[in-house]
């Protein structure tokens, strides 16, 4: 994706859109992995010229962003040098807030987690008791690595580091921001929340000014579904999916043609609160019958195969809505039991298309890949997407 969230079909010969093609770069270099690749390959790959490219990698290995991976053989003539990405060289922080627990995650440009904090939170207990819990747990896992620092790698060492020009006010040169992730209603756009399912008294509240703060950094805001689809999407998954996030809440994550679709208000995605029982039992959102308070009070039940077909349900109304590719699983209620959640909502979908002829296109559906850091990875992919022009997939 380019900077303004359209899709990129190639580079532009403009200094005036030179950030544009070095984020494209190194898109490039991010997803070619240790092994690298050849400024010649990422010419013919971007549609710049040989020489636009030599001066813009010139720039990123300057910058400390770029190093050489070896030779490869050519064709014809002097092997070609390969060049990678140095993951060391820019970092993230992404928080998971979720209801009742807090997950932060220092990741690298590649979105590795090198460091990881979890602590116990009740996002009940009012602004001020959960901004220093997360301003704690963020200043602990940046202190993990100050003073001893990472190396180009993302690995603990003892000296100084370079590479991207981060934000000083948590004391990691290479820092980007913070990410954070909760469940919504929220303006991604403005940081600020709205009436957060099962606590209103958030109603109105400036998160990300108010974070941005206290930390000293630049702080983004979003939903937790969207953040998890984006660090899937970003982390290779292709085409349009829904992430179904099943732990304190249900919600989903949705993936359009490789674009994470917030909505004009954020609001894409309340998932949790399709309505499939009229005058069913009552949901926290105020109404009744929601997939979220079917499901939730069939694990309270014990009945994990009652809340997949419930999800399955609603995944299939998602589905028949949408023509999307594939369905991911995610969220702790899902991760501690995974195989009846797959199974169960497999078979909803696969009925559907058997009711429609379709038997052989049923989308698939699988447990989604990054475990329980899914989301507080995908909040530090709202930062580390900037570097590489991917803010939204």
């Amino acid at each position: 994706m380019g900077a303004t969230g359209g899709p990129v079909t190639g580079g532009v010969n403009l200094l005036a859109l030179r950030g544009h093609n070095a984020a494209l770069l190194l898109d490039l270099l991010r997803t070619a992995g240790p092994d690298g690749i050849s400024r010649l390959e990422l010419a013919e790959r971007t549609g710049l010229t040989p020489q636009a490219v030599s001066k813009i990698t010139a720039r990123l290995r300057e910058t400390g962003l770029a190093a050489e991976a070896g030779r490869r053989a050519s064709t014809g003539g002097k092997p070609r040098t390969v060049l990678r990405l140095v993951p060391g060289a820019g970092h993230a922080v992404g928080v998971h807030l979720d209801r009742d627990e807090l997950r932060v995650v220092l990741a690298d440009l590649d979105g590795t987690a090198v460091r990881e904090e979890r602590a116990p939170l009740d996002l009940g207990a009012g602004a001020e008791a959960v901004l220093a819990a997360v301003e704690r747990e963020v200043r602990g896992v940046v202190r993990g690595v100050v003073g001893g620092a990472v190396d180009g790698d993302g690995r603990d060492r003892g000296d100084g580091v370079g590479g991207v020009a981060g934000a000083p006010g948590l004391g990691l040169p290479t820092l980007l921001g913070v990410g954070v992730a909760l469940p919504g209603p929220l303006d991604h756009a403005h940081g600020v929340l709205h009436r957060v399912t099962g606590f209103p008294a958030w109603d109105g509240f400036p998160l990300r000014d108010a974070l941005a703060v206290r930390l000293g950094v630049p702080v983004v805001v979003d939903k937790d579904t969207n953040a998890a689809a984006l660090g899937l999407a970003v982390g290779g998954e292709h085409g349009s999916f829904a992430y179904l996030h099943l732990g304190t809440g249900l919600g989903a994550g949705l993936v359009l043609g490789g674009r994470v679709h917030r909505g004009a208000r954020t609001g894409a995605g309340e998932f949790g609160h399709q309505v499939l029982q009229l005058d069913g039992p009552p949901c926290t959102c105020g109404d009744r019958g929601c997939v979220e308070a079917l499901c939730l009070a069939a694990m309270g039940r014990g009945d994990v195969a009652e809340a997949a077909r419930v999800l399955g349900a609603g995944a299939a109304n998602l589905a028949g809505l949408l023509d999307i590719d594939q369905v991911l699983l995610g969220g702790r209620t899902v991760a501690a039991d995974p195989g009846p959640f797959v199974r169960g909502v497999t078979a909803v979908l696969a009925a559907r298309a058997a009711r429609e002829g379709a038997t052989e296109s049923a989308v698939p559906v699988r447990l989604a890949p990054g475990g329980p850091l899914g989301v507080a990875t995908g909040a530090a992919h709202l930062l580390l997407g900037r570097v590489f022009g991917r803010t939204d997939g």
